[in-house]
């Protein structure tokens, strides 16, 4: 059973807290699917160069990379366990994702001219690479089934008074064809996009770039959660590209 540093019987903070994740997180989510669907909001635009703006754009990934990437690990983790009990952790996860996320939503600066632009059948395809995309991050997280993108299941047990479930390894459904479904996912989505400025040019290829470096600090921690079962899935399911068929079933622990 967890160790509170509340009492039991006060639920209250508990119940802000989920909704606070789900507010953040949830609100977060959907804005930045329209953002990668239409576009910057255009809501606080900055008069200043072209250059600077890509600037402030550059400074608004990275703060969203270092918060993403950052929190997970096990040293933060733990430092945050001297203050705060480990049943918040994921929705405090949550809530600062969607905070910054948002922050960088509503602070995007855009820049012209359009450099690349497609038209036509073109611009439906991408548009359908786009739903594909949203159709394969579901897919992924319903493979997952302890998918908690909020951080509500470790509260909602401890309200129960119940022990939360040890992570699994999961292998079904798009597991079978790529390790990280959810990324490459994420990757078709934001590359479907049609119309590309500079500053998408910059939004898209950092955010590949913090994909494929922090799927491989992701792989070391699962190799070091999962050991040799996990290790045997890194050799027969490719990372994050489906250029082969799955060879055999992969066991599941």
């Amino acid at each position: 059973m967890y160790e509170s540093k509340i009492p039991k019987h006060s639920t209250l903070i508990a119940k802000v807290t989920i909704g606070a994740a789900l507010c953040f997180g949830g609100t977060s989510l959907l804005l930045f699917t329209v953002f990668l669907l239409r576009g910057p909001f255009r809501l606080i635009i900055f008069d200043v160069s072209k250059p600077i703006a890509l600037g402030i754009d550059a400074i608004l990934c990275l703060l969203f990379f270092v918060q993403h990437s950052g929190m997970v690990r096990k040293s933060f983790q733990t430092w945050l366990g001297r203050w705060i009990p480990v049943y918040f952790h994921r929705a405090i996860y949550a809530i600062a994702s969607g905070a910054v996320l948002l922050a960088l939503l509503l602070l995007w600066q855009p820049t012209e001219p359009i450099l690349m632009s497609a038209e036509g059948s073109l611009r439906w395809l991408l548009r359908g690479f786009f739903c594909a995309g949203i159709l394969g991050f579901v897919w992924g997280a319903r493979a997952l089934m302890s998918f908690d993108a909020f951080g509500i299941q470790p509260i909602s047990s401890f309200l129960q008074e119940k022990n939360l479930r040890e992570p699994r390894m999961t292998i079904r459904g798009p597991y079978k064809w790529v390790r990280h479904p959810l990324y490459t996912s994420s990757l078709l989505i934001i590359w479907s996009y049609a119309d590309y400025s500079a500053d998408r040019l910059l939004f898209n290829t950092t955010w590949t770039i913090w994909v494929f470096v922090g799927t491989i600090f992701e792989e070391r921690d699962l190799a070091c959660a999962f050991g040799a079962s996990y290790r045997d899935y890194q050799n027969n399911v490719p990372m994050l590209i489906p250029w082969r068929f799955p060879k055999r079933p992969v066991k599941r622990t």
